[in-house]
């Protein structure tokens, strides 16, 4: 069943200006990960540090490899951006509603 992941975050505002690099190059990585069928990036309109990846994967399996994948020494550089701990949101999709 696919699978939709929210992950919300809230960067420092130092790190601003270096965001949408280093949110390009890991999205890239995760845009080519097995399973992903997409990713949008929201911006808050009153809060530009404030952002939503909106993932869709094939498949709870195929969300939890990246997610692994992801927490492993040194496969992202998103950490050091952030103002406080990342929100990971999943979401089954309905066929019965």
């Amino acid at each position: 069943m696919p699978i939709t992941a929210h992950l919300d975050l809230t960067l420092k505002a130092e790190s601003l200006p270096a965001a949408p690099a280093v949110l390009r190059d890991i999205l890239a990585d995760t845009r080519a990960f097995d399973g992903c069928l997409g990713v949008d990036v929201l911006v808050d309109s009153a809060d530009p540090a404030h952002f939503l990846v909106v993932e869709q994967w094939a498949s709870l399996k195929h969300d939890s490899a990246y997610r692994a994948w992801r927490a492993a020494d040194g496969a992202s550089p998103l950490g050091d951006l952030l103002a406080g701990p990342p929100v990971l949101t999943r979401f089954e999709t309905s066929f019965e509603i």
